[in-house]
């Protein structure tokens, strides 16, 4: 697919950096700002409602949360806890769902009334003079958000513009990881947020990190070129995509992301997903890489080309069978997780750099909203919009009906010689 356009899925009056869908009831929760600058925009979290109306997917604003002079540029979510990186601290905040009776008396003890009054307001905001979000937008009077703030811990010590760039939630909710830019990953125990491991990972930045399903390993990527599997707080191996491709040098390249994949029927089985990206910028770009590990072993099972445009970030579906690609120049692509193989990919579908994906679930609340789509995908970029980018189901034939086929027409091709030929058989 080349050039064409996607319709915005929502437009926020200010930049947005990342985006989440929460399982349980299937709000889509995006936030991000301008910052402590002085500028006139504003920093928030907004929670959106998602429905499909005629076989379009259209987003109405519940509630905007105001985070003051903070803007968040990453979030992780348990539950109805959003844990959120904002400057050099990751603060919790906790959202509940409230009916309308419930939300006007909520709204009216926290001063949130008005602007955040949640399901009454349509649109983008008052800074969204095109009205592009209202087009794909309805009313929804059924729902109301009401957000608390938890407490805050410190995720990035660096002493000047410290920014946490990461965090993630392990799959048993026991275990809250941070990554900033002083190169150091952080871990708490969740809930009492009492800190368990603090340790220098990487020279620089840390750009990303993940944790396996069964919480013993920990995987993180920097800017030093490294890609390094820890256990606790030891390193237990570093990483090497190239190891077969001598035309690649050690500094060529450095990782950007890392994604724990499920594998699709089978049930003990996981994969590691890292992306590579030039470490320069050359007149004629050189391409990025998708690589495929082991999840166990850790060791490389296929790597491959993914286009000469640098990628930004990477999600991985539910179930482990899509890969989202997002780039700084604005494209979306999605990924066959298997083969690594490209299935959906729209050019510059947002103005600028796509800051974060979040793949729909593939159960609870979001499996109707999803349609007749095989994978649906959310992207946010520093344009201000949210995106939906989805791929139709595939026709196929069952299995069953192929086998009768194939016997129908045994049959046939025996009549028919036996027709043409009387003692054949």
């Amino acid at each position: 697919m080349g050039k064409r356009r996607v319709p915005d899925l929502y437009r926020a009056p200010f930049p947005l950096y990342t985006v989440k869908v929460d399982r349980k009831s299937g709000l889509v929760i995006t936030a991000g700002g301008g910052g402590a600058s002085k500028t006139g925009i504003k920093n928030g979290v907004h929670f959106l409602g998602l429905e499909l109306v005629a076989g379009r997917h259209s987003a109405t604003l519940l509630h905007s949360h105001d985070t003051d002079t903070r803007a968040t540029m990453n979030m992780a979510l348990a539950d109805e806890v959003i844990a959120a990186g904002q400057d050099g601290n990751c603060s919790l905040m906790r959202f509940r769902l409230r009916t309308p009776k419930d939300g006007h008396k909520a709204a009216t003890k926290d001063g949130h009334g008005g602007e955040h009054g949640g399901a009454r307001r349509r649109g983008g905001g008052r800074g969204d003079k095109s009205g592009a979000g209202d087009e794909t937008q309805t009313k929804n009077e059924t729902l109301q958000v009401s957000v608390e703030q938890m407490g805050s811990v410190l995720s990035d010590s660096s002493p000047q513009d410290p920014l946490q760039k990461c965090v993630r939630f392990s799959a048993d909710l026991k275990l809250l990881i941070t990554g900033g830019t002083d190169g150091r990953i952080r871990v708490w125990e969740y809930p009492d947020l009492k800190e368990k491991f603090d340790f220098k990972a990487h020279e620089g930045e840390v750009e990303d990190v993940d944790i396996c399903p069964n919480s013993k390993q920990l995987v993180s990527v920097g800017r030093d070129f490294a890609c390094s599997v820890w256990h606790g707080d030891q390193l237990a191996m570093g990483l090497c995509w190239h190891d077969n491709m001598p035309h690649i040098t050690e500094k060529m390249y450095r990782y950007q992301s890392c994604r724990f994949g499920k594998v699709p029927d089978q049930k003990d089985a996981l994969r590691l997903f890292t992306v590579q990206i030039p470490h320069k910028r050359d007149r004629k770009p050189p391409p990025c890489y998708l690589t495929k590990w082991d999840g166990r072993t850790f060791l490389p099972l296929l790597t491959k080309p993914c286009g000469n445009e640098v990628i930004s970030c990477l999600d991985v579906s539910e179930s482990g069978t899509f890969l989202g690609l997002g780039t700084v120049t604005g494209s979306v692509a999605i990924h066959i997780a298997f083969s690594l193989q490209r299935l959906y990919y729209v050019q510059e579908s947002h103005g600028i750099v796509v800051t974060d994906l979040a793949f729909l679930p593939e159960s609870g609340k979001s499996q109707a909203v999803k349609g007749d789509n095989e994978v649906a995908l959310l992207s946010v970029a520093v344009d201000s919009r949210c995106q939906m980018h989805t791929v139709p189901n595939r026709r196929s034939f069952p299995l069953w009906l192929v086998l009768f086929l194939c016997a129908v027409m045994v049959v046939g091709v025996l009549l028919l010689l036996q027709h043409l030929f009387p003692g054949f058989i």
